[in-house]
C-alpha cells in the first residue's frame, strides 16, 4: 500500500487543522492505521491509530480529547482531525499502515508503510 499525507499548514495555538491520508490499494480496509510525529530533534512519536474495523482506538495522552482519528474504508483514507492545536503540536505528521491482525498499536515498529509526512506548525 503507498501512504500520501496531506493537510498540513500554519497555523495559530487554539486553531482546528484536519489531516489526511490517501491510501491506494484494495485491500486499504484491511489494515490498522496510526499517526505519528516528529519534531525537530525528536523521535518520531505516536499520536493515535485505529484498527481495521474501526473498533479499537488509542490515543496518545498528550492529544487525548482534542485528536480524533476517523477512517473512511469505502474512500481509502485516514484522517487526523486536530482541535485546540498548541505550539507542542508542531511537527512533521506521518501517515502508517500496519497490515497484522486487530489491532491500534502505539509502536512504530508495527507499522509496515509509511506516508512523506506533512508539516504542521502552530504559532503562539
Amino acid at each position: 500500500v503507498q501512504l500520501q499525507a496531506s493537510g498540513g499548514g500554519l497555523v495559530q495555538a487554539g486553531d482546528s487543522l484536519r489531516l489526511s491520508c490517501a491510501a491506494s490499494g484494495r485491500t486499504f480496509s484491511r489494515y490498522n492505521m496510526g499517526w505519528f510525529r516528529q519534531a525537530p530533534g525528536k523521535e518520531r512519536a505516536f499520536v493515535a491509530a485505529i484498527s481495521w474495523t474501526g473498533n479499537t482506538i488509542n490515543y496518545a495522552n498528550s492529544v487525548k480529547g482534542r485528536f480524533t482519528i476517523p477512517r473512511d474504508n469505502d474512500k481509502n483514507t485516514v484522517s487526523l482531525q486536530m482541535n485546540s492545536l498548541k505550539p507542542e503540536d508542531t511537527a512533521v505528521y506521518y501517515c502508517a499502515a500496519d497490515n497484522w491482525g486487530t489491532r491500534a498499536s502505539v509502536a512504530k515498529t508495527s507499522y509496515d508503510y509509511w506516508g512523506q509526512g506533512t508539516q504542521v506548525t502552530v504559532s503562539s
